[in-house]
């Protein structure tokens, strides 16, 4: 009974109870297992020339535990983006590839075995005209029904044929409870920052909104609604909204991911 116990919890370790935090667990030696990510970012300022703004991020991701410590993925990565510019009733809208990632996640304290669970994250990403990388540190646990995860994050990005520069740092948190055998809810909590060429801080934007999700032994399935709810930027973006960063950043954010394990 316990080996059919520890068996089951090997195969459960790296469900996700959260779409925008990550969580410090890894998948066990020899695992394998395929998500799919679909991330709605709606709403943005007329005044910055984007009506009815949608843009859909979409990744396929394969992971893979090398170890039972180190889990490492590859990505697969396209952007979708449309809008209405109002100053000529124009609507403008592309579909565009953006490369692949290559995520790295090396767990140093296992919850299972220590108060707190720390997990380090490298991703790098490359699509010929642009490149990042991007940091995590990844702290969470579980008590009882409840689990918490925390992150601070850090990325750097080249753009336009990889002559731009921008730095990104920010910090998300989510708090989740089990809700029998299956089914969670929680919130998550998201802030990201942006720095053009690390000269300036250009705008800020804070995220908050509720979390589900549903598992089985082999399947599991989250969802986040998130929308802004205070947002910064400097005087150069003007986007008409004192509370709201609607130039950098989006009215709403809504992201589902799914997995399933081989």
């Amino acid at each position: 009974m316990l080996a059919g116990a520890l068996s089951l919890a090997s195969l459960r370790a790296d469900e996700r109870r959260f779409t925008y935090v990550y969580e410090p667990e890894t998948l066990p030696q020899g695992a394998i297992e395929f998500e799919n990510w679909v991330t709605l970012r709606a709403g943005k300022s007329s005044e910055v020339g984007k009506d009815d703004f949608n843009r859909w991020d979409l990744r396929q991701e394969l992971e893979y535990g090398v170890t039972d410590w180190y889990t490492a993925a590859l990505y697969l990565n396209e952007k979708a983006e449309s809008y209405r510019d109002p100053a000529t009733d124009a609507h403008e809208s592309e579909f565009e590839w953006k490369g692949i990632s290559l995520e790295n996640r090396f767990n140093v304290l296992n919850p299972a075995a220590h108060t707190i669970g720390v997990t380090l994250y490298l991703e790098g990403r490359y699509s010929g005209e642009e490149a990042a990388i991007e940091q995590k540190i990844i702290l969470g646990q579980r008590h009882g029904n409840w689990k918490w995860a925390f992150n601070l994050e850090h990325e750097t990005e080249w753009e336009e044929d990889l002559s731009e520069v921008e730095g990104k740092v920010g910090a998300s948190a989510g708090l989740a409870r089990d809700l029998g055998s299956n089914w969670a809810l929680g919130v998550e909590f998201r802030n990201e920052n942006v720095l053009p060429e690390y000269e300036k801080w250009e705008n800020s934007a804070l995220y908050l909104g509720p979390v589900l999700s549903y598992r089985q032994e082999r399947f599991w399935a989250a969802l986040t609604v998130m929308p802004q709810i205070y947002g910064w930027n400097n005087s150069q973006s003007q986007d008409g909204n004192s509370n709201l960063d609607l130039d950098g950043h989006e009215r709403i954010q809504v992201r589902l991911l799914f997995g399933i394990q081989f």
